[in-house]
């Protein structure tokens, strides 16, 4: 369930249109096979005259989490970084991430010893904290070339 709604949402929504009689044969077996239909990121709301749930209402992220949640899947990473260290050139601390950019705020070893910084963190690049020290890498697990259509 949860494969299906990672897909971007175009392929998703080409998923669900009635199927025509000139289809590929590449899709044919899938669609004939007796494999369950993934859920869609448009879920198809509540019943006339009630107030939908969250699961119901939800779409897009948020929808992608709650389905996480049901298959027992952790979507987004909400724990802090490792701040029990200060990450040096040969160890940095390495930043989970699905782009090829995050932000990332450091507030020191051990944590809160500074005001907190914020740092834009690059695949290319590491980046040292200006008040302590710390490098930080960005662990990059998204596919290469992925944001070449942003402007």
């Amino acid at each position: 369930m949860l494969r299906a709604a990672i897909r971007p949402v175009h392929l998703a929504a080409r998923s669900v249109r009635p199927v025509s009689a000139a289809r590929a044969l590449s899709i044919s077996a899938v669609r004939r096979s007796d494999h369950a239909a993934p859920p869609p990121l448009f879920p198809p709301g509540s019943k006339a005259g009630e107030v939908p749930n969250d699961f119901e209402h939800a779409t897009g992220l948020e929808r992608l989490e709650l389905l996480g949640e049901i298959e027992g899947v952790k979507v987004f990473d909400y724990d802090p970084l490792d701040s029990s260290r200060i990450g040096t050139l040969a160890d940095p601390i390495k930043v989970l991430s699905w782009d090829s950019e995050r932000i990332i705020g450091c507030t020191g070893s051990p944590a809160e010893s500074h005001e907190l910084h914020w740092m834009t963190l690059k695949s290319e690049k590491n980046r040292r904290c200006p008040e302590c020290g710390s490098v930080y890498e960005l662990d990059f697990q998204g596919e290469k070339h992925h944001d070449a259509h942003h402007h």
